[in-house]
């Protein structure tokens, strides 16, 4: 580990490279241990020179944005976490935005609301990164991902650069087909349309408006816990097996939306954990529902 920290430091900046970061100050949820480094990158060429260097490790590497759908174990992560969040250039090209994978939904909104583009209203307030909403193919309130992105731009395993269009990005329910493959997110390509910029402006205030009566954003969570299973709402059925407000450690069901887990008053990962295989055993038992979570663990 010393030759690969030895070798980040030739192209990052100190502030760039941290040993044994708590992975709590990079989650919405605030918790989790420890990773061994966490590489910041603040540049398209970052990244590809640490990706270079990391090329062939034996150690885990794995990658996150704004760290809204992620839970980290309490012992934290043995390997390196690379934070894509220090990229977020944009470029608008008439009805197109090309976009570097760590920006915020909301910052991409907002470009596309001062360029008077429509389309993108849904994700505005959205808490994640472009990655990980194409990763996730990340929706709401009818709109998803896959109905704006035209294509996107990855690193492969043997270390080219390619495109890939919509038709082959694998869109589905919260999937996509930047889950099978080791490729690295380098560009989201975006398709809109010219609109009313008082009317995209109206709509993002009453979706986030919306949001904010429904949702317990006061609290830290990850969004929605658990995928919506087939013909059902996974809140309504956390709900109706008696979830809403059940509490364990300092981990609660929301009151406000059953289909939100918080971190009501310093929870750990794992009291975060037991809470959702407690819901999982409650609503199997009650209803023969399968509850699949939609955050993503790591961590030991």
């Amino acid at each position: 580990m010393e030759k690969i920290i030895s070798d980040l430091q030739a192209v990052l900046e100190p502030s760039q490279l941290k040993v044994k970061e708590p992975m709590k100050d990079h989650t919405s949820f605030k918790v989790g241990g420890p990773a061994d480094l966490l590489l910041i990158p603040e540049s398209r060429d970052q990244l590809l020179a640490v990706l270079k260097i990391l090329k062939g490790i034996n150690h885990p590497v794995f990658i996150i944005g704004n760290g809204s759908n992620l839970l980290v174990k309490d012992k934290g992560f043995r390997g390196i976490m690379i934070k894509t969040t220090g990229l977020k250039k944009v470029e608008v090209v008439g009805e197109t935005l090309i976009a570097e994978p760590g920006i915020s939904l909301k910052e991409l909104a907002d470009v596309a609301l001062s360029a008077g583009l429509t389309g993108l209203e849904f994700a505005s307030g959205i808490p994640g990164s472009l990655g990980g909403a194409a990763t996730m193919n990340a929706g709401a309130y009818d709109g998803e991902m896959k109905h704006c992105i035209k294509s996107l731009e990855v690193l492969t395993e043997d270390g080219s650069i390619k495109s890939i269009p919509l038709e082959d990005c694998q869109f589905g329910y919260r999937q996509s087909v930047l889950q099978k493959n080791k490729w690295v997110l380098l560009a989201v390509t975006i398709g809109l349309s010219h609109g009313n910029q008082s009317a995209i402006r109206d709509k993002m205030e009453d979706l986030n408006s919306r949001r904010s009566d429904k949702q317990p954003l006061e609290y830290p969570s990850a969004g929605s816990t658990f995928r919506r299973p087939e013909g059902y709402y996974a809140g309504q059925l956390v709900q109706d097996a008696g979830f809403k407000g059940y509490r364990l450690g300092g981990a609660q069901v929301s009151e406000k939306h059953s289909g939100f887990v918080i971190n009501k008053d310093n929870a750990t990962a794992a009291d975060i954990l037991n809470l959702i295989a407690a819901i999982q055993n409650g609503v199997k038992e009650q209803f023969g529902v399968e509850l699949k979570t939609e955050v993503i663990v790591i961590g030991e």
